[in-house]
């Protein structure tokens, strides 16, 4: 029973960091969410700070302000056929660009992006509350970022990113009292502050062509001395309470996985504008999370559970086609494939294959002054997880999330 406790926990604090809260996307441009988040291979304005610096070079100087709003559905089906639909509210991930020229072949630029950050709200009464009731986090990226024209087809740049975040995780307790009462725990901590960088090359043969290759690194991300909280513990029998001490912290550590991706832009006409994206993600990285607590939980003072994620990757393409000088429209798809293997499902992360489907547009005001708008549908592929190897709660999830975006650039 002690290391079922241990185990449990582990397996739900910072598996939603990773995963965004249990959806695995990027929400890094409206512009670019309308093209399918392609972006590697395109000047794509400020944000080439987060899709290729290599880019940057070329882009105008500006400043772009964006925001979506996250509307996630998660369905659960219990071994006992009992159904439950998680209680998420509306996530709002944003994002802030600036890009100034230092002269003709060097711009500097910076970015503060939130590429994780979520809550899954399951409440108290659900069947797997023994695994999970809530979890929120939080999570900012600061990445300043210099790039260099090195000649009129070749750029290159590179970022520094600095992270900052928070996580809180709540869950009743495997333990039960007199009468079926139930106790439950909150684990409450703010990540240490990490350090990653992003590389990028751009590279533009002809005018009809542009090729791109990035690269963003793991981030080791940190939480220490994060609080062990307990409610009604009173519910339990005075030999059980014991196992639980006041005063408990935590400390735990998980890589933030590396993404090297490839892109293709591809100028048709003067009007219509094609992209392709790569991308390969890092997730073998993430192989067990590991617990450490400064007092005993459960009667012990560690905990490590088996992850044992795989590399995957990810297909995009998207188009933008200007109807007139002033407007553009935008359409794009993807496939998204889960780093989680069969047996290593989590509440948190009901993870699948993911399907998505976006739409966007843009508009400009004047020749300063534009705006963008994306709408993202993401599908994740029903799943069944009976084998339970990580802990988590068996049975059957389904998730899809509404995106819509919005935001504000000005160029100078």
């Amino acid at each position: 029973m002690k290391s079922k406790i241990l185990a449990l926990l582990g397996s739900t604090l910072l598996t939603g960091t990773a995963m965004a809260g249990g959806y695995q996307v990027n929400l890094a441009s409206q512009r670019q969410i309308g093209m399918g988040h392609t972006g590697t291979g395109l000047v794509t304005g400020t944000s080439s700070i987060f899709f290729n610096p290599g880019a940057m070079a070329q882009a105008r100087n500006g400043i772009t302000i964006g925001a979506s709003a996250i509307v996630s559905k998660i369905a659960y089906q219990a071994p006992d056929y009992s159904e439950t639909a998680a209680d998420n509210p509306t996530g709002t991930p944003f994002q802030v660009y600036g890009v100034y020229g230092i002269n003709d072949k060097i711009k500097v630029g910076l970015g503060v992006y939130t590429p994780f950050g979520s809550t899954v709200n399951w409440g108290s009464e659900w069947y797997g509350r023994k695994g999970l009731n809530e979890l929120s986090l939080k999570a900012i990226y600061i990445q300043p970022t210099i790039s260099y024209q090195v000649t009129d087809k070749l750029g290159i740049g590179a970022g520094v990113t600095y992270t900052i975040g928070s996580v809180n995780l709540q869950r009743t307790l495997p333990i039960e009292g007199e009468g079926g009462a139930e106790a439950g725990i909150e684990l409450d901590g703010d990540a240490k502050s990490a350090f990653g960088y992003n590389l990028g090359i751009f590279f533009q043969p002809t005018d009809k062509l542009s090729l791109g290759l990035s690269y963003r690194s793991k981030v080791d991300v940190e939480v220490e001395e994060g609080d062990v909280t307990y409610s009604n513990l009173e519910n339990l029998s005075a030999s059980a309470r014991t196992n639980f001490p006041d005063g408990a912290q935590f400390a735990a550590t998980l890589p933030l996985p590396s993404t090297l991706s490839f892109g293709i832009g591809y100028n048709a006409t003067e009007k219509l504008t094609l992209a392709v994206d790569i991308s390969r993600v890092g997730w073998s990285e993430y192989e067990e999370l590991r617990f450490d607590f400064t007092k005993p939980v459960g009667g012990n003072t560690t905990s490590a559970s088996a992850r044992n994620y795989e590399d995957t990757y990810i297909y995009r393409i998207g188009a933008e086609y200007k109807v007139t000088d002033a407007l553009a429209l935008r359409a794009g798809a993807y496939y998204d494939e889960t780093p989680v293997q069969d047996g290593y499902l989590t509440p948190e992360t009901p993870d699948a294959d993911s399907r998505g489907l976006s739409v966007g547009l843009g508009y400009s005001i004047n020749e300063n002054i534009s705006i963008d708008a994306s709408f993202l549908y993401i599908n994740k592929k029903e799943r069944t997880d009976e084998a339970n190897l990580s802990n988590g709660v068996p049975g059957t999830f389904k998730s899809i999330a509404y995106i819509p975006g919005f935001a504000l650039n000005y160029n100078f």
